[in-house]
């Protein structure tokens, strides 16, 4: 939550207060239900206050309705700076959430899972045999002596 105590008050208030298109749309996303992810509602990230966000996705959700219509320029300067550290912020007119919902929630199910995996960091390599790592794949088995070699100590050659 942010430091600011009137910020936190007011994000408080505000999920009692949702749309009627946030509504549709968090029910879907609620209590883990949406493939394991958890989504807040209206969280705050530095000045701005998401309508919905995923901090393990670093994704945020908007729900836009006819209160935005003349507001681009503001959604996108808020954009720019949630860009900035890191945050993808996926926007959605509400009758997108109404009419075209499996689609919203595809669209953001791909997005989940694409940052989750480019998240996740990889495998380490790993240890080197002489490190002693357990698993770690052992040096070959020196070859046999040929009869010949047996007393000089040579390997075989055919092998």
């Amino acid at each position: 939550m942010s430091r600011d105590p009137d910020r936190r008050e007011r994000a408080r208030r505000l999920p009692r207060e949702l749309t009627p298109a946030e509504r549709v749309l968090w029910k879907n996303l609620r209590n883990r239900l949406f493939a394991g992810f958890k989504f807040r509602r209206q969280h705050p990230i530095g000045p701005f206050i998401a309508d919905m966000a995923c901090r393990a996705c670093k994704l945020i959700l908007e729900v836009d309705g006819e209160t935005h219509l003349g507001q681009e320029a503001r959604d996108e300067d808020r954009t720019k700076y949630l860009h900035q550290r890191g945050w993808l912020v996926l926007r959605f007119w509400n009758t997108e959430v109404y009419d075209e919902l499996e689609s919203v929630l595809e669209a953001i199910y791909r997005v989940c899972v694409e940052r989750q995996a480019k998240k996740s960091p990889p495998h380490p390599q790993p240890l080197s045999p002489e490190a002693g790592a357990r698993g770690a794949e052992r040096p070959p088995h020196p070859q046999p002596l040929s009869p010949e070699a047996g007393a000089r100590g040579e390997e075989r050659e055919d092998q």
